[in-house]
């Protein structure tokens, strides 16, 4: 099942009910058992889904009358994260096993399958100019980048799959960033991608508790209350930041006119 959402305009969020900002950024239920769902969005053209298999295997759909082509990957190149157990990802026919929050890069044109009975994974496909080769991502032998401090309560760890270096992709970005204990701000201070879409994917969060993601244009900021494995569309005017009740993990991923990770905009507390 894929669901398609439109783009929307700044002035709009700025009055909009919670219902309606639930309906146009926050992407809920990715994650059934034995289904592949998704939500394509016009900005940047991404497809945010999610798979669990259980005691099959889910090929990655094609959903032809969306994309307009019998191969899902056909114009596009695809970044995986498994926020499950152990599973594994077929790449025509060849094996990767992703153990939690283990990530995959796919190349344009092939073939994805998913198993793993106690696997969940996160996908992002994005528009592809080129075609590179798939590749495993360990999230174990990736070397964080430390960010914040515990006196601000934004101290994280940044992993960096695909981020314009060392990957080759078309424009795809994507990676974890992981919430230290006792620590709850994400991104903050916040900043822009004017030139770039963004998606936050939460996990990792208990039952209870919640992160409240700030959304908007600075100075005009709305808030989204997000629960375990729910993602939020971050359009190009829009910053990206948020608090937890307690510990999480994120996956970001990223698309646009470009892969320069540093190309953003920061705005400062004061402005927000």
């Amino acid at each position: 099942m894929i669901q398609v959402r439109y783009s929307t305009s700044p002035s709009s969020v700025e009055t909009a009910h919670t219902a309606d900002l639930r309906a146009n950024f926050l992407v809920p239920d990715l994650f059934e058992t034995g289904e592949v769902h998704a939500v394509y969005t016009h900005d940047d053209r991404l497809v945010v889904g999610g798979a669990v298999p259980g005691d099959e295997q889910l090929g990655l759909p094609a959903w032809e009358d969306v994309l307009g082509e019998n191969r899902h990957l056909e114009r596009r190149e695809l970044g995986v994260v498994n926020v499950g157990s152990v599973g594994h990802v077929l790449v025509d026919g060849e094996k990767f096993e992703l153990e939690h929050l283990d990530g995959l890069y796919v190349g344009r044109g092939s073939e994805v399958v998913f198993a793993g009975a106690d696997a969940a994974f996160y996908f992002v496909s994005a528009p592809a100019h080129a075609t590179h080769p798939s590749r495993a991502l360990s999230h174990a032998a990736v070397e964080p980048v430390s960010l914040g401090s515990p006196p601000a309560a934004n101290e994280r760890s940044l992993y960096r799959y695909a981020w314009g270096q060392e990957l080759a992709t078309s424009a795809l970005q994507f990676g974890v960033t992981v919430i230290a204990e006792g620590s709850v701000w994400n991104t903050f201070p916040p900043h822009l991608h004017d030139r770039r879409t963004e998606v936050y994917c939460y996990v990792d969060l208990a039952e209870d508790d919640r992160v409240f993601h700030l959304m908007g244009q600075p100075g005009a900021t709305r808030h989204l209350v997000v629960t375990n494995r729910q993602a939020v569309i971050s359009p190009p005017w829009s910053i990206h930041s948020g608090a937890g009740t307690g510990s999480y993990a994120f996956i970001w991923a990223m698309n646009g006119e470009n892969n320069c990770y540093t190309d953003l905009a920061a705005v400062a507390v004061e402005d927000l």
